[in-house]
């Protein structure tokens, strides 16, 4: 999907360093290298980022279902962390599971190669 990159970065994005790697109808994937300012006081990734990460991925997937001429807002989301990141990066994919005319329902994983880092589930407002 060709979109211009001020639909697809917002200053957030940037200042956490995500890196849109593909973006479908209703999918999304965003990469997110762990670098010194993203470090909790345990020198791991901190799960905040990936809250973060795993928000903005899913924003996108939602402007992917719905288009970019329309906005959504997180109405909530839930995540569950399964293992810590000490070093490298993460990818999240959110995929719209349901895409309703005012709420749209995502899931999302995030990976570090192929173990699975945390899983999501969230849902929008159309506005």
């Amino acid at each position: 999907m060709d979109v211009p990159k001020a639909y697809v970065e917002s200053a957030f994005s940037q200042l956490l360093g995500c890196r849109l790697q593909r973006l479908d109808t209703g999918v999304a994937e965003v990469a997110l290298a762990l670098e010194p300012h993203l470090r909790n006081r345990g020198q791991k990734l901190h799960g905040g980022a990936i809250f973060s990460l795993v928000d903005i991925t899913m924003g996108l997937a939602c402007s992917a279902s719905h288009g970019f001429d329309q906005q959504s807002v997180t109405i909530e989301c839930k995540i569950n962390y399964m293992r810590a990141v000490s070093e490298g990066e993460v990818l999240c994919t959110a995929r719209v599971l349901h895409a309703g005319r005012r709420t749209l329902v995502v899931d999302a994983d995030v990976l570090q190669d192929d173990k699975l880092v945390a899983k999501a589930q969230g849902t929008f407002a159309v506005l």
